[in-house]
């Protein structure tokens, strides 16, 4: 952490709004695919993908305040100028825009995951059912373990189509907006 770490003084109202914008196009885009591949009915998927937004957004612009403060002046400088003005300066930011798009959907994918996974154990009401229950077979066990991973193998999926189709239609949105 920086010795020098404060606050930002200059908000940038104009990045949260479209983040806004771009939570708001994602929910139900995501919503629908929970729906449609995970066969939650439309109440939960729409509560799951607004769950799963906010809490990756919210968590995504902490890091960026954190991370902001430590990275180098020409950094500082393009991301200010792309903020605020919606241009770059220097010619070879598109490199690092390309790589810093990567790196932000994989890792908004496994928060998405983690967090989605975290949520279906924390609202399962099943886990406090299962202490009154008969002790389970051995058999009835192992298929319960690998119906479990393929449950997570599916989750996996799910996220991964989901979170690409919503990075689809608001790359499409920043493409329109820098015409």
């Amino acid at each position: 952490m920086p010795e020098n770490w404060m606050l930002p003084r200059i908000f940038p109202i104009g990045g949260v709004l479209f983040d806004f914008l771009f939570v708001l196009i994602a929910i139900p885009i995501e919503a629908y695919i929970l729906h449609y591949r995970l066969k939650f009915d439309k109440k939960t998927s729409i509560f799951y993908a607004i769950s799963l937004n906010l809490f990756s957004s919210v968590i995504g612009w902490l890091i960026f305040f954190v991370a902001e403060p430590m990275l180098p002046i020409e950094v500082r400088s393009e991301l200010i100028n792309y903020m605020f003005f919606n241009n770059f300066k220097a010619p070879n930011t598109q490199t690092f825009i390309i790589l810093t798009a990567f790196i932000i959907f994989f890792a908004t994918f496994v928060m998405k995951f983690f967090i989605l996974k975290v949520l279906l154990l924390s609202l399962n009401e099943s886990f406090a059912k299962k202490e009154e229950e008969a002790p389970i077979s051995q058999r009835r066990r192992w298929s319960t373990f690998s119906n479990l991973r393929l449950q997570s193998t599916n989750l996996v999926t799910t996220i991964l189509i989901a979170n690409s189709l919503s990075y689809t239609a608001i790359t499409i949105i920043l493409l329109f907006r820098a015409k």
